[in-house]
């Protein structure tokens, strides 16, 4: 005897992606002040003679600046979810005495 494959319905499951869209616009506009402050820092790299104090000086504040608490900051920064608390004024409070 040949054995029956019963079918069995089956249901599609939306399933919602692990990967979502974390940056809202405050961290789109740190990284495009990052990127102005890069390209601030390049340019005054170039400016002048290898010795220029811009060159020697500014420039790699910039940049290191820009590198290592900027960009980062802008990957990592996230806005805090207000909370509210109410206060409820039916409890009664408990007096020890």
């Amino acid at each position: 005897m040949a054995k029956i494959k019963t079918k069995s319905k089956e249901i599609k499951k939306i399933l919602k992606s692990p990967f979502t869209d974390y940056w809202i616009k405050e961290n789109y506009l740190i990284l495009s002040v990052g990127l102005v402050l890069l390209i601030a820092g390049f340019y005054f790299m170039g400016q002048g003679n290898w010795d220029s104090s811009s060159s020697l000086v500014i420039s790699p504040i910039l940049l290191f600046i820009t590198y290592v608490v900027i960009i980062p900051l802008s990957i990592m920064f996230r806005k805090k979810k207000s909370v509210s608390i109410k206060e409820d004024s039916n409890v009664p409070s408990e007096n020890k005495g």
